[in-house]
This record gives C-alpha cells, sequence and structure tokens, in this order.
C-alpha cells in the first residue's frame, strides 16, 4: 500500500505555473492539462519493491481507463518521480499548497474554514461531490488539495472577505457543510484544530457533555479566561467582521503609486493588493537555503523579514498606523535594512516583491521630506561621474585622504553617511568610451548591443574592453549605440533606489528610446551588471509601463545568458582552472546563475562550484552605509566570505556583480573577476 495519497487539484497546478520558484517542478511533474493530480508515495524497504509498486499503479490505472494512450487530455497516465531530486521538489510544491493557493492576484482568496474537515475515506467521494453542490448554490468555486488517502482534504471556499457578502456567505457555507460532515460522522478538524472559526460549532459537533467539561477544564485551570481567549469555549461568532484582518472601514485611500501595479487588484494602482499578497507563511524566516531574507537572517528581528515589512505597510496604507506612517521615520526605519535582493520575488510563496514596495515608500517619503545627502551623492553618480573620472587621480585621493585625518574622518561621516570603516571603490582614469568600438553595427558578424553601465564604464572599464574582445572572438558585431543627447546612457537605478522618480523616468526614457529600434528589428542587447542589465527587464517596464519598455526588454540579456544561449566556440588558448562562482542576487532571483555555470562548465577542465549564499552584503550603496556597514558584513560572513577564504589561492573567484566583487575584495583580500574577463584571461 502507498504511504502517502495527495491530491492537488488544478488551480494549485495554475498558479504554481505562475510562482517562478515552482514553475519547473510543474513542468518537469505535470503532463497534459489535468483537472487533478494524486500524488502517490511509496516507501518499501528496497528499490525494487518500490519499482514493483510503481508497475502495479500503471496496470491499475490502466485498467480504470487511464494512460497516455487516451485521446482526452484529461485521462492521463502515471508520471514516475524515481529521482530522489524530483522528489523532493515535487514533496516541497505540494508541502507550500496553501500559500500557492494565497497566491491568487484577486480580492477574493481561498478562506480557511473548512480546512480540514475529515470523513471516512469510503465517504470521500460523496461528500466532495454533496460540497461541490453546496459551492454551487452559493455560486462559489473552492480550491481542493492535501490528505485523499485519510479522507482529509484541505478545502477552501474562495472568497471575498473585505465585503459583508463574503462573510455571510462563510456562514451559509459553513452551517450546510458542517451538517454534512456530521451526516458522514466526520469531524469538522481532523487535522488544524479547532480555533475560533469552528470552536462556536464545537456543541455541535461534540455534544452536549464535552463541551461543558470543555469549559470546565479551562474555568479550573484559567478562570481569568487569560490564555488563547475564544479557542474551543466563549467562542464568538465565526463571522463577527470586527476580527477579520479586513474589518469594516478598512480602505486605502490618497495614495499614488509610481510603478505599475496593474496585476493586483486594489487602490494605488494595484499597490495594495500586492501588499496584501502577504499571508504570514513565513517563508522569509528561513534561516537556510534560498537567499531570502537576508536582513532577517543578519538580525532574527521580525519587523527586518518580507513579512513584517509588509504587514507595517499594508498597515501604514490603510491608515492604520496614523495619517503620516507611509512617509514616517518609524517606517524608514522598517525598509532601512532592505538590501533589495528581489530574493522575495522568486522565493515567496505568494511572490511579495518588497524590493518594489520599497522603492514606493522611498518616493514616498522623498516627496515628502526631500533627498537626505548621502542619497543624492548615490542617485547623482551618473551624472557626476564623467567629471570625476577625467580627475581620478585627485577624487581617489579624497576618497582615501578623509577617511584617515583625525576629526575629518568622524565629521564627514556623519555629513555624508558614508561610513569610515571602507574605503569608497576608486575611479578608472581611463574610462570605457562607446566609440571605442563604435555605435552602430558594422555588417561583421551577429550585431549585438553592448549595455555600458555606470559602474563598469567609469570603475572597472577592464570588464567591458574584455567582454568587447570575448563577443568578437565568438563571431558578434558588438557596438553601442549613440544616446541622442550624448550623455552616455544609464538604467536610473540609482535615481529610483533614491526615490527620485522624475530623474529616473528620464533616464529610462533615454535608454528605452535608444534601444527600443534595435530590438525592433532584433538585435539583442547584452549587459554586464546584473542589477542595471536585469532594471531593463523588471523596473523599467514597471516604470514606464509602455510597449517600447517591455519590447526592449523582451530583447534584454546577461553576458551569461547570451553565451549560453549561443554557445559559440571560443578560442581559449589556456587551460581552465577551478572556479568559485558567486551569483548576485538578481541573477538569482531571474534564475540566471544557470546559464554563468553552464559557460563555466562548456570550458574543457572546468570545476566549477557555485557558492550556496544569500546577499553578499554590499547591495550597491547599502555596504558603504554609516548605519548599514556591520549588517553588511554580517550578511557576507554568513557563508560568502568564508567560502572565499577557503578557496585555494590558484581557484578562480568569478562573480558578475560589482558590490560582489568589492565585497570579496573588502573582506577576503581575493580579487573576484566578472565572466567576461575571466574567459578573456583564458584567450591569452
Amino acid at each position: 500500500d502507498p504511504v502517502a495519497v495527495e491530491l492537488v487539484d488544478d488551480t494549485m497546478i495554475a498558479l504554481a505555473r505562475s510562482i517562478p520558484i515552482f514553475q519547473p517542478t510543474v513542468e518537469e511533474a505535470v503532463r497534459g492539462h489535468p483537472a487533478a493530480l494524486l500524488l502517490v508515495e511509496f516507501a518499501e524497504e528496497d528499490m525494487a519493491e518500490n519499482e514493483r509498486r510503481l508497475r502495479q499503479l500503471h496496470e491499475m490505472m490502466g485498467d480504470l481507463g487511464f494512460g497516455w494512450d487516451k485521446s482526452d487530455d484529461w485521462r492521463g497516465g502515471v508520471v514516475d518521480a524515481i529521482d530522489p531530486a524530483m522528489q523532493g521538489r515535487i514533496a516541497e510544491w505540494r508541502k507550500s499548497g496553501l500559500n500557492i493557493m494565497m497566491s491568487m492576484k484577486n480580492e477574493a482568496k481561498p478562506v480557511s474554514f473548512l480546512e480540514d474537515c475529515a470523513v471516512e475515506l469510503k465517504d470521500l467521494a460523496d461528500y466532495t461531490d454533496r460540497l461541490t453542490k453546496i459551492f454551487d448554490k452559493h455560486d462559489a468555486k473552492g480550491t481542493w488539495y492535501a490528505h485523499a488517502s485519510v479522507g482529509c482534504l484541505h478545502v477552501r471556499p474562495v472568497l471575498d472577505m473585505k465585503q459583508a457578502a463574503g462573510a455571510e456567505t462563510m456562514r451559509a457555507i459553513a452551517e450546510e457543510a458542517f451538517a454534512l460532515v456530521r451526516e458522514f460522522g466526520g469531524s469538522h478538524s481532523g487535522e488544524h484544530g479547532d480555533g475560533i472559526v469552528r470552536s462556536e460549532f464545537n456543541d455541535m459537533m461534540f455534544g452536549p457533555v464535552l463541551p461543558d467539561l470543555f469549559r470546565q477544564v479551562k474555568a479550573m485551570f484559567d478562570p481569568k479566561g487569560m490564555f488563547n481567549p475564544g479557542k474551543i469555549t466563549d467562542a464568538p461568532k465565526m463571522d463577527d467582521r470586527s476580527l477579520f484582518r479586513f474589518a469594516p472601514g478598512y480602505e486605502v485611500e490618497g495614495v499614488d503609486s509610481i510603478l505599475d501595479w496593474a496585476e493586483w487588484p486594489g487602490a494605488a494602482g494595484g499597490l495594495q493588493g500586492a501588499v496584501e499578497m502577504c499571508n504570514n507563511n513565513g517563508a522569509c524566516r528561513k534561516l537556510e537555503g534560498g537567499v531570502m531574507c537576508p536582513s532577517y537572517r543578519a538580525t532574527r528581528n521580525e519587523r527586518d523579514a518580507v513579512r513584517g515589512r509588509a504587514n507595517t505597510l499594508r498597515l501604514a496604507l490603510s491608515g492604520q498606523l496614523g495619517p503620516e506612517a507611509l512617509t514616517g521615520d518609524a517606517m524608514a526605519e522598517t525598509m532601512k535594512l532592505c538590501v533589495s535582493c528581489k530574493a522575495c520575488k522568486r522565493e515567496c510563496p505568494v511572490g511579495i516583491d518588497m524590493a518594489r514596495m520599497k522603492v514606493e515608500v522611498t518616493a514616498a517619503r522623498v516627496a515628502k521630506h526631500g533627498v537626505p545627502l548621502h542619497d543624492r551623492l548615490i542617485a547623482h553618480l551618473p551624472a557626476y561621474a564623467p567629471l570625476a573620472s577625467k580627475l581620478a587621480n585627485l577624487t581617489n585621493l579624497l576618497q582615501t585622504v578623509w577617511r584617515h585625518v583625525p576629526g575629518l574622518a568622524g565629521l564627514v561621516s556623519r555629513v555624508t553617511g558614508f561610513t569610515t570603516k571602507r574605503s569608497l571603490p576608486r575611479w578608472h582614469a581611463n574610462a570605457f568610451r562607446d566609440d571605442e568600438i563604435g555605435t552602430a553595427p558594422t555588417g561583421d558578424g551577429t550585431p549585438v548591443v553592448l549595455f555600458a553601465d555606470t559602474f563598469n564604464r567609469y570603475f572597472e572599464p577592464e570588464n567591458l574592453r574584455a567582454a568587447v574582445r570575448v563577443l568578437r572572438a565568438a563571431g558578434y558585431d558588438v557596438f553601442c549605440p549613440a544616446p541622442a543627447e550624448g550623455r552616455p546612457l544609464c538604467c536610473g537605478r540609482t535615481y529610483l533606489s533614491a526615490g527620485m522618480v522624475d530623474a529616473a523616468r528620464t533616464e529610462a526614457e533615454r535608454l528605452v528610446a535608444a534601444l527600443y529600434p534595435l530590438a525592433r528589428s532584433g538585435v539583442r542587447i547584452v549587459g554586464l551588471e546584473p542589477s542595471c542589465t536585469l532594471a531593463l527587464r523588471d523596473e523599467i517596464p514597471a516604470l514606464l509601463a509602455t510597449a517600447q519598455a517591455s519590447q526592449v526588454a523582451e530583447a534584454t540579456l546577461t553576458f551569461a545568458e547570451l553565451l549560453a544561449a549561443d554557445r559559440p566556440d571560443l578560442p581559449l588558448s589556456k587551460p581552465s582552472e577551478a572556479v568559485k562562482l558567486h551569483g548576485h542576487c538578481h541573477q538569482k532571483a531571474f534564475d540566471l546563475v544557470k546559464p554563468a555555470e553552464a559557460v563555466l562548465r562548456d570550458i574543457a577542465g572546468a570545476q566549477v562550484e557555485t557558492i550556496e549564499t544569500s546577499c553578499c552584503g554590499m547591495a550597491g550603496a547599502f555596504g558603504y552605509g554609516r548605519d548599514t556597514y556591520d549588517v553588511s558584513i554580517r550578511m557576507a560572513e554568513a557563508s560568502l566570505l568564508p567560502a572565499v577564504r577557503a578557496a585555494d589561492a590558484d581557484t578562480a573567484i568569478v562573480a558578475d556583480g560589482t558590490s560582489c566583487r568589492c565585497q570579496i575584495e573588502d573582506g577576503s583580500g581575493r580579487e573576484a573577476l566578472h565572466l567576461a574577463r575571466h574567459l578573456d584571461r583564458l584567450m591569452r
């Protein structure tokens, strides 16, 4: 017999397809378009016996009229999951069923009050059929998943609990459904407990004797009713809306969003609905695996978890923290340690994108209070970078001297917000120029646009020059389009991070105007810095909300993506060495570490190890902040820096993120290379 049989319905399948972390698992495990799946698990003493059981399952399904040879799409057969890694992915998908169900981007959500009614297995089919008719009677759709083998399906009607009608429907369904459960001799709560939502029905469930005993025990051990009031005994009505998350009078008013949140319902252009997606599942509080949430891992403070920030933002948007809460100091403190890694966008089961929400909060605060000097210095970097680079010897001297002059260091740190504990990046006197490679294709090879970001252009131009050599050797015709005003193109991320929306929009519009004609003609756009390159695919379309921005986004690739997709033959003259690869947070958020791994592993003799780490902690300007430096180092010391220090001296450290390379060098003394420089070095 199987040790488990778990149901997954079509709603859970469809929702999981739209969640980045689960989408590959669905594609791997689901064939066709089934109305539901049964996950059947065998755990015999040896693999041969498990495989025999699996063959029996194939035969049984065939006898029942199911199989991949059937013409009906829904009459599929069995998908074998023998590989332990695949089994683990499927188990994690099923375990996250509740969070997946709650990822619906509607005002109506699956509501827990029939969550774990249980009946005998022989009655399960009749029970589910009649429960479905109850849903139909009340014009409600239900979600179904979980423990089919023991008659305990997790069933949640989809209702809008912000409306009085939703609460009324909940009560009507509850009364009829609980009566149905009692008719089958089942239980209202087969697994999760009663709580407020079911406790008022205990008298009907248990009869007159047991509930009275419950009350006597409660009075004996808790005469003042201090502990967990309203549960099991003396329960309020399940539809008492004053107890709801969205109580009567809940609304969001007077808030304007700057990014496109049209996927979600609610006020502020959908920002309200996006924030309300957080269902307190706590996945952001995990301490191992993945990236989310680096600030919580460093502080272990609920305020610094995605959940803490989302709840604070929800309460602020709805006025429950006071009229100025959104732009106040407490909200700024709540957001301060968010490094905008975007891990939550990928790893949160309901897809909270706190990095984008932080942009909204910062922009609202800036509109009311202005931009602090520290943020201005970072935001305007693309504007003053050309001059600072031309005066590189002077600017680098000044950046070094101020930290070592007694009295001056503390004063400058207090005024500018920069820490005295680390040096700022050094400007390069020979900055990259677009005319080094031309501003139009020459016709010699496959045309590719190289997007030269501010950081690589003025701090590490050798990365761009290395990329040009590698791409040309691979047969590409590389060029940089000329901007209309002559000033180098920029993605505007520094402005957006500082809440300077108008300046960010101006830069984004300049960039899209230069790239759109090329994207429309099929030319691909390649960038080196993950945060700037992926801004073209994420923030800029959300900021501009235009078809042109979307087309540019579709044409944009990271350097590793291009090489992994085309797999050109590179003239590598040196044997490869051992490589430790560190993925930038945004590469991880968009599942783009794999292309870098693929490129490195295509090199003969390569021994590639990807460092399993959360955020490096530098996160742009975060690691240079006077108030955030210590947290930055804690993030780096969690796994990245120990792994780099443990690497042999002849092991290459590859990291595509500018800030990642700075953190590695500052914290370990080791030089990390961009993938482009690593490949260029192997060609020479």
